[in-house]
């Protein structure tokens, strides 16, 4: 089980192994271009290489590529739906050559007209990103905690997704607090064995790539996206003990975006929680 963290690139995107390091982070977590934009800009081979060699000598083998928050494969403009797939393929085009292991994203919302309604839609856009991507590239659905209409707070609505592209580059990241916040209760061991034989018949857990671990500002079953630091949120660490615990995650990355204890996004504190309940457990990193 590697620990690690979502890293800012700021002052560019070797400077991100940097702070990984210095975090103790053995696994992480990028974005690529800005979160907030459209706009992509093709990443130099100087850079990439530069980029490359950081990570090697760091030793983190463990990569991910974080999708810019407009993706929605549920959108109903198809301008905004064409930016997603062009966005999302930009990104997954951009792994091979800087040694990620794939790309989580956020799946949007439906506006109100329902899941059914946007199914097929998403499958096609998933399909076509897919088509135009890298092979050993994988493109990984991240679940939503259910607020504002999204799609993918459910086993089930993953699993008729993942089921119906029926390709080995589709994956599932799992992130804590959304699953604590869409209902899921993963604070008790038995509860959290439901949940996981839930998500083994839906979508299988050879599917399960990564795990955000994030405590939750907000209670259990609130539909609300709101992140909090190890411990400090209603998962709490027994919580993530218990979660770490079982044998679904024991070689999963986990990934932590959480606000910081100074507020400044995920940092060595966060990391050392996860660490120290890793090391109760009995698990290597």
């Amino acid at each position: 089980m590697k620990i690690g963290a979502h890293i800012s690139t700021s002052g560019g995107l070797p400077n991100a192994v940097d702070r990984a390091v210095e975090m103790g982070a053995e696994a992480m977590q990028i974005f690529i271009s800005s979160p907030r934009s459209w706009s992509f800009k093709a990443i130099p081979e100087s850079t990439q290489q530069e980029f490359r060699d950081k990570l090697n000598k760091a030793n983190i083998t463990s990569l991910f590529f974080h999708g810019v928050y407009l993706i929605s494969l549920a959108s109903q403009s198809k301008e905004n739906l064409s930016k997603s797939i062009n966005v999302l393929t930009s990104y997954m085009q951009s792994a091979e050559g800087l040694g990620a292991n794939g790309v989580v994203f956020h799946t949007g919302s439906h506006r109100g007209v329902g899941f059914d309604a946007v199914f097929k839609q998403a499958v096609e856009a998933i399909e076509q990103v897919l088509s135009n991507s890298p092979k050993d590239v994988l493109l990984i659905i991240e679940n939503s905690a259910g607020m504002g209409d999204h799609i993918c707070s459910s086993f089930k609505e993953i699993g008729k997704l993942t089921k119906a592209v029926s390709s080995p580059q589709l994956k599932v990241c799992l992130d804590t607090q959304h699953l604590f916040a869409a209902g899921h209760e993963i604070t008790d061991p038995q509860k959290l064995d439901s949940v996981m034989r839930e998500f083994d018949t839906y979508i299988g857990l050879s599917n399960l790539a990564a795990v955000h671990a994030n405590d939750s500002k907000t209670p259990f079953a609130s539909s609300v996206d709101r992140h909090e630091n190890i411990g400090e949120g209603h998962i709490g660490l027994d919580g993530f003990r218990t979660i770490m615990s079982n044998k679904a995650f024991d070689e999963i990355p986990f990934l932590l975006e959480v606000p910081g204890f100074e507020g400044n996004g995920p940092d060595r504190a966060n990391i050392d929680l996860l660490k120290m309940l890793r090391s109760e457990i009995g698990l290597g990193g």
